[in-house]
C-alpha cells in the first residue's frame, strides 16, 4: 500500500512536469520566430533609454547579474529535469533507476520552491533583489550591497530568514555581497 502510494505521487508530479513542460513549449512556439529587424530596432531602443538615464548603468549591471543568475539556474534545471525524465521513462530502466530519478525530481521541486520562497521573503525585508541556491550540504545567497557591504542587521536578517525557513544552520549559509 505504501509503495502504490509513493508510486501515485512520483507520477503525479511527473505528469505535472511534463504538462508544464508541454505548456511551456506550446506558449514558446505559439509566437513563432522572432523577426530579426524587430529585434534589433528593440535592442537599440532598450540602449537609448539606458545611455538617457543618469546614474543607473550600474543598477542595471546589478540588476542584470540577478536575472542572468536566475536564468542560468533555471536553465541548468530543466536541464537536469530532462535527463531525469528521460532516464525515468527509458523502457529498460530498473525500478531502482525510476525511483531514483523520481526522487530526484522531487527533490529539485522542493528546492526550487523553497528557494522562491527565501527570495520572496528576502525582498519583503527590504532588499531590492536576490537569488538563492540550495544545495546538499549547504545555501547560498547572493543580494545587492552599498559600496560600504552588508550591515550587520542585514547579514542577521538574511541568517534568521534561512534559518527559520530551511533546516539549515548559520554555519551552512554563504552570503554574496553583489555590488552595484
Amino acid at each position: 500500500m505504501k509503495n502504490r502510494k509513493r508510486n501515485i505521487t512520483m507520477i503525479a508530479v511527473l505528469l505535472f512536469v511534463c504538462a508544464a513542460v508541454a505548456l511551456n513549449w506550446s506558449y514558446n512556439n505559439r509566437w513563432g520566430d522572432a523577426d530579426s529587424e524587430m529585434v534589433s530596432a528593440e535592442d537599440e531602443a532598450m540602449l537609448g533609454a539606458n545611455a538617457g538615464l543618469s546614474g543607473t548603468g550600474e543598477a542595471a549591471s546589478a540588476s542584470e547579474y540577478f536575472a542572468e543568475a536566475r536564468l542560468t539556474r533555471q536553465v541548468s534545471r530543466d536541464e537536469a529535469l530532462q535527463l531525469l525524465q528521460t532516464a525515468a521513462t527509458a523502457e529498460t530502466a530498473s525500478q531502482e533507476t525510476i525511483d531514483s530519478a523520481m526522487n530526484a525530481i522531487s527533490a529539485m521541486a522542493a528546492c526550487s520552491m523553497q528557494e522562491a520562497q527565501i527570495e520572496n521573503l528576502l525582498i519583503a525585508k527590504d532588499f531590492a533583489d536576490c537569488v538563492v541556491y540550495i544545495g546538499n550540504d549547504s545555501i547560498t545567497v547572493a543580494v545587492p550591497a552599498p559600496e560600504e557591504g552588508l550591515s550587520q542587521e542585514a547579514v542577521a536578517r538574511i541568517t534568521d530568514i534561512i534559518c527559520n525557513e530551511t533546516d539549515f544552520e548559520a554555519a551552512q549559509l554563504s552570503i554574496i555581497e553583489v555590488k552595484s
